[in-house]
């Protein structure tokens, strides 16, 4: 059976290669958008950015809520934010 498994498996390998290799850039671009570190950064550029005049306080705002809603977000949900993060309120 393994024979047989390995004959009819081995075209796949490249495939489960490359989404292995796409599971992995997904889990190190999330580990980097969402460290502490990673958005401290973030928002002392947005700080000095608006300090030299290049961004206004309405841009800085609505950047820092941006990056406040990526940090929040539940991983497994993509493209969603943590209920009342924004939207209507009720």
């Amino acid at each position: 059976m393994d024979l047989l498994d390995l004959t009819f498996g081995l075209p796949f390998l490249p495939i489960r290669g490359l989404i292995r290799l796409a599971e992995l850039i997904q889990e190190q671009v999330e580990i980097e958008t969402r460290s502490p570190a990673a958005v401290r950064r973030q928002l002392e550029e947005l700080e000095e950015a608006k300090l030299s005049g290049e961004i206004t306080e309405e841009e800085e705002a609505e950047a820092v809520s941006r990056i406040l809603e990526r940090m929040t977000a539940r991983p497994d949900l993509p493209g969603t934010a943590v209920p009342g993060g924004g939207g209507e309120e009720g």
